[in-house]
């Protein structure tokens, strides 16, 4: 990595020992603290906005990732084309970020107007291209992926369900939609840990209740108690009726699914990738497909819907 190191000493005169490789960013050690410089896919625009809300977090006492200047005063670097920025790390790498830190942080920053360029909430427009992306891709160049087409039917009429409630929900609240918008992330993973969920490039603003969605689904498949985090999270809560339907759908749309599709047709991942969340799993010692799981769960969330 004598390339990279001569790099990072070019434009932040940072003189670094070494520099790890982490597939789509590097990261090093500098003084005491640690630095990740990560490719930077987002506008110019949007980089603005997220500068401001960073800014905002420090002075609330938040430990997020910082924006590094370079040598010329910018946030982004161009290296071969190809741009990047440098992260200061301000909080243990691995820190878990648990369910109501969650729940805490989505109150930290409330968009009051939507005309920020980090704004989405058009769920079923996004969800729709996807899918017919994912149905074009299968079928030019997913011939040889059994596992996924074994599956990718099922989950795909999932997604179109959660596309069509979403649909009609807005529909009916067209005009009277009580929504809160926070600051939200594009993905949340698991573990959920504070390299990820402190990570400004990861920052988006969405109805509060999407980061909680997507918590709840993806601990479901790392044996969290979702329905109690559900119902922990409503009694902190008070949603709105649009925000109870629109948690709802997004809980029915299967992303953690897609989430490992898309790996997998990136070379990031394999197949079998896909078998923990469509396996077979022993609950009271009956073998039971974990779709038969999932397909209980959301059930169980509807009728817990109803009785609030």
């Amino acid at each position: 990595m004598t390339y990279m190191k001569e790099l990072i000493n070019y434009y932040y005169n940072f003189d670094v020992d070494k520099v790890f490789d982490n597939k789509n960013c590097y990261s090093f050690s500098f003084m005491g603290e640690r630095f990740y410089f990560v490719f930077f896919n987002r506008t110019k625009e949007e980089l603005n906005d997220l500068i401001l809300i960073v800014n905002e977090l420090k002075q609330k006492g938040l430990k997020i990732h910082e924006f590094v200047q370079n040598r010329n005063g910018f946030i982004i670097t161009n290296v071969q084309d190809k741009n990047y920025i440098l992260l200061r790390i301000n909080s243990k790498e691995n820190e878990i970020i648990d369910f109501n830190s969650i729940c805490d942080f989505s109150k930290k920053y409330i968009l009051n107007n939507k005309n920020s360029k980090l704004y989405r909430n058009n769920w079923g427009k996004l969800w729709s291209d996807k899918i017919d992306y994912f149905e074009y891709q299968i079928s030019e160049i997913g011939k040889d992926k059994n596992i996924i087409l074994d599956s990718f039917s099922y989950y795909v009429g999932l997604a179109e369900n959660s596309i069509s409630y979403i649909n009609k929900i807005n529909a009916v609240f067209k005009d009277n939609k009580d929504e809160v918008i926070t600051l939200s992330h594009r993905r949340i993973f698991y573990p959920n840990i504070s390299l990820n969920y402190y990570n400004p490039l990861s920052f988006i603003f969405d109805l509060q209740v999407r980061d909680i969605a997507e918590y709840i689904k993806i601990g479901f498949f790392n044996n969290e108690n979702s329905l109690l985090d559900l119902k922990t999270y409503l009694k902190i809560y008070r949603l709105s009726s649009y925000e109870y339907h629109m948690l709802y759908g997004r809980l029915i749309y299967p992303s953690y699914y897609f989430d490992i599709y898309e790996n997998i047709m990136n070379n990031k991942g394999s197949d079998n990738d896909l078998l923990k969340i469509i396996n077979e799993s022993q609950t009271n010692n009956n073998s039971i497909l974990k779709i038969n799981e999932t397909q209980n769960l959301l059930k169980s969330y509807y009728n817990y819907f109803n009785l609030c």
